[in-house]
């Protein structure tokens, strides 16, 4: 029988031991198989052992998560997390502690920050810091409570009585006290109330504009009331004002200009130069100093102002006070009680949350803001050589030096207040805002200053950790 060679068998079979041949066409020749696209041999691997999401939500550290959190949120960064992993960025493994470090610490937007700016009320990092005494009763407040109810008698009580007494007893000579959203809803009821469809007599030089463009005057004239101006930028007198006052006068206004300073050849009329002259004289003192300050001897506070015959006091409380957002009135009783009765006063009024900070604030231990106010200056100093000391032996570009903060908020302009920071490089400043605890230092002379006034000694660690997270380089 005659045999094939080698190589045409090769052709049918392939290489020897191969497996079966390949099929033939009628021709004899063979059917070369469909080329296919091959996987990287692990993707669709990856792919599966991803975690599923309602098996990461059964983790017990994430159901926790729900409840604190909402599913939402959760759900959320479960997602990303997944994502990543499909990506490549992180292993499959990592999924379920992935999801946990994108949580955010709460369920509001709002983040925590290290003030480092040097400014004590940053009006746009909240201005006053609480106290442990006003966030632990925002805490207990937060569920029902007796903010208007007499528990003995059941009946309806006065709101947030406690503390509005807590407010008097803090400033004696107010016949009442009543409390709004914040200082310029304050002045806004008392004009309301008092010059509606009437004349506000006010200084030219105390028509002032404040942060983001707000003026003290468009407010006024909201209310419906007509500004009748006296004097002139630098210079107004007593009869400067007596020389307008008729019947149409709702009342006299003094506006303390929180956030500038006049000097030179300046006069302006006293509180008690005014109350003589038979209309109400109304002081909005704006920073909400409630009695003298040794520190601050040019601020006007609440209790001096009354004393000298104003007959309505409006403050912020959210300031010097070191409470919570919010707007106070200190006067005459009847007075007071008339504005707390007026319509407006509802839409005005503060939560439960407020009024329990206010009266903690008022009758606790001191504020931050009390004691950054007080702080001393040699203390700073130390702090911040030891601070710097620690950084320095990581190999950080840093150095302890002197600097002066101020009050911010509206309150005490001009006045510095000697303080002592850590001096870093200036591409630390964008990194310490990003990173994972948010500081908020300021920049000068080409250095980005972290000012320790602001900054509770206790949050030293936080601030030295924040630090060497940006690294050497500062994360540039």
């Amino acid at each position: 029988m005659e045999q094939r060679s080698a190589s045409a068998a090769d052709q049918r079979t392939g290489a020897a031991g191969s497996g079966p041949a390949a099929p033939e066409r009628h021709d004899g020749t063979a059917v070369r198989p469909p080329e296919h696209t091959v996987r990287p041999p692990d993707a669709a691997d990856v792919r599966r052992r991803i975690p599923r999401t309602d098996r990461l939500l059964s983790d017990p550290r994430l159901s926790a998560a729900v409840h604190r959190l909402g599913a939402g949120v959760v759900k959320a960064a479960v997602r990303e997390a997944q994502e990543q992993a499909r990506q490549g960025r992180i292993p499959p493994e990592q999924v379920p502690e992935t999801v946990l470090a994108l949580l955010p610490g709460t369920a509001s937007g709002l983040r925590p920050v290290l003030n480092a700016t040097g400014v004590l009320l940053h009006t746009n990092l909240g201005r006053a810091p609480l106290s442990a005494a006003a966030r632990q009763a925002v805490q207990e407040a937060a569920g029902p409570t007796d903010v208007e109810l007499d528990l003995v008698t059941g009946v309806r009580a006065r709101r947030g009585r406690s503390a509005l007494a807590a407010l008097r007893e803090r400033v004696p000579s107010a016949g009442d006290a009543h409390v709004v959203n914040n200082g310029a809803a304050a002045l806004l009821l008392a004009a309301t109330a008092l010059a509606s469809g009437r004349e506000i007599v006010v200084s030219r030089g105390e028509m002032v504009e404040i942060g983001d463009g707000f003026r003290l005057p468009d407010l006024l004239v909201s209310t419906g009331a007509r500004l009748r101006e006296v004097g002139t930028t630098n210079r107004t007198t007593a009869a400067d004002y007596a020389a307008v006052l008729g019947p149409e006068t709702g009342f006299v206004l003094k506006v303390h200009p929180s956030n500038f300073r006049i000097t030179g050849f300046t006069r302006s009329a006293e509180t008690a130069e005014l109350t003589g002259l038979g209309v109400p004289v109304v002081v909005d003192i704006g920073s909400g100093l409630l009695a003298p300050h040794p520190a601050l001897p040019e601020e006007p506070d609440a209790d001096t102002q009354l004393r000298a015959g104003a007959a309505l006091v409006t403050a912020s409380g959210d300031k010097l006070l070191g409470g919570p957002q919010c707007g106070l009135l200190l006067g005459d009783r009847d007075l007071v009680r008339g504005l707390a009765r007026h319509p407006l006063a509802r839409a005005l009024r503060v939560d439960k949350l407020t009024l329990a900070a206010l009266e903690a604030t008022l009758t606790g231990p001191p504020t931050p803001t009390a004691l950054a106010l007080t702080a001393d200056p040699a203390a700073l100093r130390a702090r911040a050589d030891r601070l710097a000391g620690t950084l320095a032996a990581a190999g950080i570009d840093v150095e302890a030096v002197e600097c002066a903060a101020t009050v911010g908020g509206g309150g005490a302009p001009g006045v510095t207040l000697p303080s002592a920071a850590l001096s870093l490089p200036e591409r630390y400043a964008v990194a310490l805002r990003t990173g994972p605890v948010p500081v908020v230092g300021r920049l000068e002379a080409g250095r980005c200053l972290l000012d320790l006034r602001a900054v509770p000694e206790e949050d030293d660690g936080r601030l030295a950790d924040a630090v060497l997270a940006a690294g050497p380089q500062g994360r540039a």
